[in-house]
């Protein structure tokens, strides 16, 4: 019975040491304080869905920046275009999990990021202004 607990705590170690580090976590800001934040001036709310996703329906405050361009290189030039470094960058997803893996690149290039936990379609049923369609 002793093995058999030392088996299993040797793989539960061993699992922990080659699971994927995750630096971000979702944040703790409410919807109301992101949009009172975004609307103030002092954050992006930045979409990392993909393009095809955000033709089909975005937030009107949002701007674009899909995980596959972030994760394929993209450079700190080109995302400072997009998400000024001198405000808090607030990242959506379809249903917050890309989102933190995106926060993840931005946190390298020095992001205060913040990534939401709400999708955008909860983000929609949260109060968050969809952008007009075209």
């Amino acid at each position: 019975m002793r093995m058999n607990f030392l088996v299993v705590a040797a793989l539960v170690g061993l699992a922990a040491i080659l699971a994927p580090a995750r630096a971000a976590d979702h944040t703790k800001d409410t919807p109301a304080e992101v949009k009172k934040t975004v609307a103030d001036g002092k954050a992006v709310l930045l979409d990392v869905r993909e393009k095809d996703e955000w033709d089909d329906g975005h937030l009107k405050d949002a701007k674009l920046l899909p995980l596959s361009v972030l994760k394929g290189g993209a450079r700190a030039e080109d995302v400072a275009k997009v998400a000024p470094k001198d405000k808090i960058v607030y990242c959506h997803c379809g249903s917050g999990v890309r989102c933190l893996k995106a926060a993840d690149e931005l946190k390298k290039l020095g992001y205060d990021v913040r990534p939401l936990k709400p999708g955008y379609k909860d983000l929609l049923k949260a109060g968050f202004e969809p952008a007009e369609k075209k």
